[in-house]
């Protein structure tokens, strides 16, 4: 869901100033829940990308508004050291904050990344999960920050690491750490969460950069 209006944003469907779609219009494009909805822009709200009007709507935020991209490009090692140090502490505010709409749209990303036909796909909905998770936090901070991983795993390196590591088995066992690390956060424990998530990013780590 922010996936797409980011790239409608980006690719000018959606320019500055304009008024994004009503709630009742993007659940039927989409095929999605009001809440997935209203979730999505509260992320892209917290990110500065849209601005939202009590009694008027959303509309896209002027460009130099708009949150900063990275200034320098990230290597996969610092991206993973990042991602490790950052992650895990999201589990005890989404313990708290996180809805049952959260986690249905969490195991939405997991089911449509094991139906993912190609390694783009499946990296799509990876890093949505992942998104998923800092925005149930309800922290605009936590969400803008977590922002950066997602614009550094956009990089060509990484990108390019994944293709060559991405394999079937890897893909699997991705796949069973995400339902575990959902599980844990629909039962709101939140060292079972930390510990999979850690879990989680140290086998990524060590499938893609052999450490």
């Amino acid at each position: 869901m922010r996936t797409y209006i980011v790239n409608a944003i980006e690719a000018g469907t959606y320019p500055a100033g304009s008024r994004l779609p009503t709630e009742r219009a993007l659940c039927e494009m989409l095929s999605v829940g009001r809440g997935v909805v209203r979730s999505a822009l509260s992320v892209l709200e917290g990110e500065g990308r849209i601005v939202r009007v009590a009694g008027s709507g959303s509309y896209v935020a002027e460009r130099e508004v708009q949150g900063k991209s990275l200034g320098t490009v990230s290597s996969p090692i610092q991206i993973m050291d990042a991602r490790l140090a950052f992650e895990p502490t999201l589990v005890r505010l989404v313990a708290t904050n996180g809805t049952t709409t959260d986690f249905d749209y969490m195991a939405k990303c997991i089911a449509a990344g094991a139906e993912a036909r190609t390694i783009e796909q499946f990296e799509h909905w990876d890093a949505a999960f992942h998104e998923a998770i800092a925005a149930a936090t309800r922290n605009p901070v936590m969400i803008a920050a977590y922002k950066l991983v997602t614009e550094a795993r956009n990089t060509g390196e990484w990108g390019a690491l994944k293709r060559r590591t991405l394999t079937d088995e890897a893909r699997a066992t991705y796949q069973k750490h995400h339902e575990r690390i959902l599980e844990a956060l629909r039962q709101r424990d939140i060292e079972a969460g930390e510990e999979a998530l850690r879990e989680h990013l140290r086998e990524i780590r060590s499938t893609m950069l052999g450490h």
